[in-house]
């Protein structure tokens, strides 16, 4: 994100501050760069790594499938975000969640065609969890902002499985 000052200068979006006499606004930069390729596929560039990944339209939805779906992929943020606000809360109170993994599944609606639940089985290995540790993973996983974005007529069915 980009702060401009210009003084004396009026923006629509912007906000004035009269002691100093000059409008701040801000200019929010691109993220992600994405291209449609044709034939039901698109590449998105992370602008700021230059990864890449592309998409391809599900085999049920006049696709090939031979790559992650834009609904995949909607799916797969939800549990990479949860995973990363759990390793921030693990790693600030002094244990880790290394191997952890989550299986994440889309059920699709129709009319219109959207994904009206996801169900997030997390699996923790084996590290003997204390009652207080659990406790922070599961609190973590409510400050996920993408689980935070998700609408609340798709329903999240999540399960969490200490290995003991």
């Amino acid at each position: 994100m980009f702060f401009y000052i210009y003084p004396q200068i009026s923006c629509f979006f912007s906000t004035f501050v009269p002691e100093y006499s000059f409008f701040i606004f801000y200019i929010n930069m691109a993220t992600v760069k994405t291209i449609y390729l044709g034939s039901l596929r698109t590449e998105a560039e992370h602008l700021q790594s230059g990864a890449k990944i592309i998409t391809d339209a599900p085999a049920d939805n006049h696709g090939r499938g031979q790559a992650f779906s834009p609904t995949d992929l909607f799916a797969a943020s939800y549990a990479s975000c949860a995973l990363t606000i759990i390793g921030i809360a693990t790693q600030t109170h002094g244990f880790n969640i290394d191997g952890t993994t989550v299986e994440t599944s889309k059920v699709m609606g129709e009319n219109p065609r959207r994904i009206v639940e996801l169900i997030v089985d997390f699996t923790f290995p084996h590290n003997n969890y204390s009652d207080k540790e659990r406790k922070i993973i599961e609190g973590a996983i409510k400050g996920c902002p993408v689980a935070n974005s998700v609408s609340p007529e798709i329903k999240i069915t999540r399960t969490l499985r200490f290995r003991d």
